[in-house]
């Protein structure tokens, strides 16, 4: 058995939630935040039997896109340019990050 920790954008998170129920996989979907947009994600976690590993990652796979997103750099600080400029920058965001991870010992109370 294996631990599954899927973060992905919230944008697709709704989708692949419903994919999650329509094929059966149970899943705990936690409320999360990235470090790098500041963004909402959500996180999770599923345990999943060896045999079925491959079909979750596939089914995350299709339901997580990249996209670019444009944002507003940081200001400067470097004093020969004006402090307070910023510029439009493109970045990619979305589609998923994933650990899988073995599971010693799986109990259900």
């Amino acid at each position: 058995m294996k631990l599954i920790v899927s973060i992905v954008q919230n944008q697709d998170s709704k989708r692949l939630a419903d994919q999650f129920v329509e094929k059966g996989v149970r899943a705990t979907k936690l409320s999360s935040t990235g470090g790098f947009l500041r963004a909402g994600n959500t996180t999770f976690l599923m345990g999943v039997e060896d045999r079925k590993v491959d079909d979750v990652l596939e089914l995350i796979k299709e339901n997580c896109s990249t996209r670019s997103q444009t944002m507003m750099s940081s200001p400067s600080y470097d004093f020969t340019l004006e402090s307070d400029l910023t510029y439009p920058i493109n970045v990619e965001v979305g589609g998923a990050t994933i650990f899988v991870l073995p599971i010693d010992q799986f109990l259900q109370f």
